[in-house]
Parts: C-alpha cells; sequence; structure tokens
C-alpha cells in the first residue's frame, strides 16, 4: 500500500478539460464533504453514496472510487483505482481496513488533501475504458465456451481490441477449440507466482493472437493444470482491462471458476438452452453469482411453447439476444476452428451488442437489485 504522497503529478499528468468521474462510498457527510472538495478542485466529476449496496451502478461506471474508513465491504469488482479515505486520527484503523478491502493506497484527511487532488487530476489521464463480460453456463453442455469464444471472435472483427479468457481449468485448454496448432506466448501456468501489479503493455505483448483475439488460456495438454490464485486472476484481468476494449471471460460452473473469475467481471451471460429445465438450472446458479449485472442468452431454437424472452424471465434476467444453433460449429471446434464462425452476422450483430452494452452504467431496477443481492449474500468484495 501507498502512504499519501506530497510529490508532484509526474510528467506527461493530468490536462485540465480531461475530467475523472469519482465515485464516493462512505456514510460521513464530513468526509464525504472534503473528497468533493478535493475532486473539485481537481476538475473530477463527483457522484456519492453512503454503503456499497447503494454505490453499485456508480462503482461500475467510476474512474476511480474514494472509499470512507467507515465502510466494511465492497462491491464484487476488483478496482485498482481506489482510494481509503479517513481522518488522521484513525490511523491505525484506516491501515487495517485498507488491507480488509484490499485497497492500496491511503489518504488521512485533511492532511493529504494536496496529494488527493493530484492524484485525481492523474486519474484524468489515466483511465481504462475496457470492460470484462464473463460467459457461464446455465447448465452443463450450454455452450458458454462457443459462445464466449465466438462473441470475442466477432468483436474483434469489428474493430475492437479483444481479450478471450479461459476461466475454466479443468475444461482441457480453450485454445484447442481456438488454434489449430497450439497457441505460443504467456499462458496460465506463467501466471502462478504473478504478485504485484502486472504491466498491461507487456500482458498484451506476451499474449498469443488467434485471428485478432488475444488469448489467455491454460495449454491444452494432459498434464494437470494447476491452479491459478485468486491474487493472480485478478491482477491479471485488471491488467487486460486496461490493455483491452473488451475482454471476455469463459466462467466455469464450478466453485473455483465462479470464485475467481466471475468475482472479477463487470457484467455476467449466462447461456440457457432453449429448454424450460435449463433455465431452471440457470436460475438457480443466478444464486451463486456475484451481484454485478446478469443477463440471458439463450441458445438455439426454443422448444415449442416457449421464446427466448420467456426463458430469460425464467431464469429472471433480462434477454440479451441469442446464440444460433449453426452446423459445422462443433467440428470446427474440434480442429481449433472455431473462430472462422465469428464472421457470421448473427454473432457479428450478438457481439454489437455485448460491446455496446459494456460500457453502459446500470439503470435505476439494475442498482437496486445488485444493491439487494449483495446485502442478501453478505460476502465482502475485494476478492
Amino acid at each position: 500500500m501507498d502512504r499519501q504522497e506530497q510529490g508532484r503529478p509526474e510528467a506527461g499528468g493530468w490536462v485540465p478539460g480531461t475530467a475523472a468521474a469519482v465515485c464516493c462510498i462512505t456514510a460521513d457527510e464530513g468526509l464525504r464533504e472534503d473528497c468533493a472538495r478535493a475532486a473539485a478542485v481537481a476538475g473530477a466529476a463527483f457522484e456519492a453514496a453512503p454503503s456499497a449496496g447503494e454505490a453499485a451502478a456508480l462503482w461500475s461506471r467510476a474512474d476511480l472510487v474514494l472509499v470512507g474508513a467507515d465502510v466494511t465491504e465492497l462491491p464484487p469488482q476488483r478496482r485498482d483505482a481506489a482510494v481509503l479515505v479517513g481522518r488522521g486520527s484513525d490511523r491505525g484503523l484506516l491501515w487495517q481496513r485498507a488491507a480488509d478491502l484490499g485497497v492500496d493506497h491511503v489518504a488521512e484527511l485533511p492532511e493529504a488533501a494536496e496529494w488527493l487532488v493530484e492524484f485525481l487530476g492523474r486519474r484524468g489521464s489515466d483511465r481504462s475504458s475496457g470492460s470484462v463480460v464473463g460467459v457461464v453456463g446455465g447448465c452443463g453442455g450450454a455452450g458458454a465456451s462457443t459462445a464466449a469464444a465466438l462473441i470475442a471472435g466477432a468483436a474483434a472483427l469489428d474493430g475492437a481490441s479483444v481479450l478471450l479468457v479461459d476461466g475454466d481449468r479443468l475444461a482441457g485448454g480453450l485454445e484447442a477449440s481456438v488454434s489449430e496448432r497450439g497457441a505460443e506466448g504467456l499462458h496460465w501456468p506463467d501466471l502462478i507466482s504473478a504478485s504485484g501489479t502486472i504491466n498491461p503493455e507487456q500482458l498484451r505483448s506476451a499474449l498469443p493472437r488467434v485471428r485478432g483475439v488475444g488469448l489467455l488460456s491454460w495449454p491444452a495438454s494432459s498434464q494437470r493444470a494447476a491452479r491459478i490464485g485468486a491474487a493472480a486472476v485478478s491482477g491479471a484481468i485488471g491488467a487486460a482491462r486496461s490493455a483491452f476494449d473488451l475482454v471476455v471471460a469463459d466462467v466455469g460452473r464450478g466453485r473455483e471458476g465462479l470464485e475467481d473469475f466471475a468475482w472479477a467481471c463487470d457484467r455476467l451471460l449466462v447461456v440457457v438452452p432453449g429448454r424450460l429445465g435449463g433455465a431452471l438450472s440457470a436460475a438457480q446458479l443466478l444464486h451463486e453469482l456475484p451481484p454485478v449485472p446478469v443477463g440471458a442468452l439463450v441458445r438455439g431454437r426454443p422448444a415449442e411453447g416457449i421464446d427466448a424472452e420467456q426463458l430469460a424471465q425464467a431464469v429472471d434476467c433480462p434477454l440479451v439476444g441469442t446464440v444460433p444453433h449453426v452446423r459445422g460449429i462443433p467440428a470446427a471446434a474440434e480442429a481449433g476452428r472455431l473462430l472462422e464462425f465469428s464472421r457470421l452476422r448473427a454473432f457479428r450483430r450478438l457481439a454489437g451488442t455485448v460491446l455496446d452494452g459494456a460500457h453502459l452504467p446500470m439503470d435505476d431496477g439494475e442498482a437496486l437489485a445488485v444493491g439487494a443481492r449483495l446485502a442478501s449474500r453478505g460476502r465482502r468484495a475485494g476478492r
């Protein structure tokens, strides 16, 4: 953790007029006013909420988060740009709370007000715009890996810089479906011992690329795939967020995938086969997901007497789109040529919907639902 700094911003820092968006979470009115004052001096847009549950919508769109020492839990997504703020008289509590929440910077106000202004200013030109969308199967065999790969490939064809992340360690390596000869470059095992901040550009340059898509996968091998620690996952996804426009994570249905990868996502897409039993299974899965916005992707043609909207309603989340059944996709995946199908219009349209929605803030209904789920789960974020 970095103590508040008193030096000037480094060269090439904030330029007036490039305001960052600051979210402040605290029920302490005096602390909130101090933070608002610092944001105003830095030229940063400022929004506040008294608790983590009520800050869910702000958290997803802010460039930087200020967390009051009175806050004991955070929304689930890991944020590298976060500062714990409080009074110097509570120094012991501040550092303990920062460690508990996984926050890297601490500012003791009002002493550190000048540093905070400069830190907020630097964020104006240093913000990351990438979004992390997780794709998870609502039931076994739903086709989440296929959907994730095709969305990533189609988004890349439309000009976005995209990373496809393999989040299912026991699935045999996603690269086998998208690369005929294996992908040369960085894989998850290379990050097992990663600690601290990962340089986004170094990560991007070290990753293999397949048909214009960056890939972070376990190797397609019969050798034991060692588990990656939650800290390494969080660090890699955080760096990827800064290096790519869109990160698409294939989240496994197992506890490991849900705990380590789903919690790193901004939004989740649940793939539901076109039958009521699959929708009911997906509805159960929703109770295991982190409190972030969730949408449904309906795969294939729905069974007679039911449509995609009804299936999404059965899952209790909005319909994002449909994943059509295309003859030849299973064989292409077996041959490592799955991404060839990304060019189809249906997948280009679906990727456009995901891209458009990835950067949108939650509406009031979503924010309330996320806040309620966070409160009911009672789980601490900053995993």
